[in-house]
């Protein structure tokens, strides 16, 4: 096995969470898809504490997965962080996409009261919040940006995608994220933030959908190929 093509699973892996099972299997298919074999590692959120850099510096890719709130939600924003300053390819899905928003907002918005709803329901700034209809067990069409990373990999305009979610970016914010270069490639039909994907970094992308849930149909997802893609183009 090619120590290049190592990725670290952020999260807090539970056999009752379908995309924890899921994702090992959907970067199987990707990896197949490419040509190259990944060999994926979870990473306990409780064993991200202050030395983040020597800890996740060892992996190609960092993947922050469902299933929040976390054990410890201050540790998952740290290896956000880590992934967004060292240009580390990263993937977020539902949760990972919450906390990528989250982290964003505090450390380069200067937003430090910005926070989860669901964690912390009496948030001054509840940047993510209760979505005004679960996503539970939904599929949804989202437009993509013409240009964004998300619309080459997809090469079309449009996807539906499966969700399994109850908390997305609080539309009284959503502008805020167009003030940085954390920017918003994909829309649902009310035009809320589905998909965000960072400027001059080689591989930043955020999904409210968990795009891992394709795996179980046994179908390589086009995103998660990409993300496969980059770290082992090496």
């Amino acid at each position: 096995m090619n120590k290049s093509n190592r990725i670290a699973l952020i999260g807090d892996y539970s056999a009752q969470v379908r995309a924890h099972v899921a994702i090992p299997k959907a970067l199987e298919l990707a990896a197949a898809t490419v040509g190259y074999e990944v060999l994926p590692v979870w990473v306990q959120t409780a064993s991200l504490k202050n030395r983040i850099e020597q800890q996740l510096s060892t992996f190609d890719g960092l993947w922050c997965v469902p299933a929040s709130p976390y054990a410890n939600t201050e540790g998952v924003l740290r290896a956000i962080r880590f992934a967004r300053e060292s240009k580390k390819p990263f993937l977020g899905t539902c949760g990972g996409f919450q906390h990528a928003v989250i982290e964003y907002a505090r450390n380069v918005l200067g937003l430090a009261e910005a926070d989860h709803a669901e964690s912390n329901p009496n948030s001054a700034m509840p940047l993510i919040a209760p979505l005004s209809c679960s996503l539970v067990g939904v599929s949804g069409k989202i437009r993509l940006k013409q240009g964004s990373l998300a619309a080459g990999i997809y090469i079309r305009e449009q996807t539906e995608e499966k969700y399994h979610c109850n908390f997305g970016v609080n539309p009284r914010f959503q502008s805020l994220l167009e003030q940085g270069g954390l920017r918003i490639s994909g829309w649902d039909e009310n035009g809320e933030a589905r998909i965000l994907e960072l400027e001059g970094h080689p591989f930043f992308m955020g999904t409210l959908f968990q795009p891992e849930l394709s795996a179980f149909n046994g179908a390589a997802h086009p995103l998660i190929t990409g993300f496969v893609r980059l770290i082992t183009a090496d």
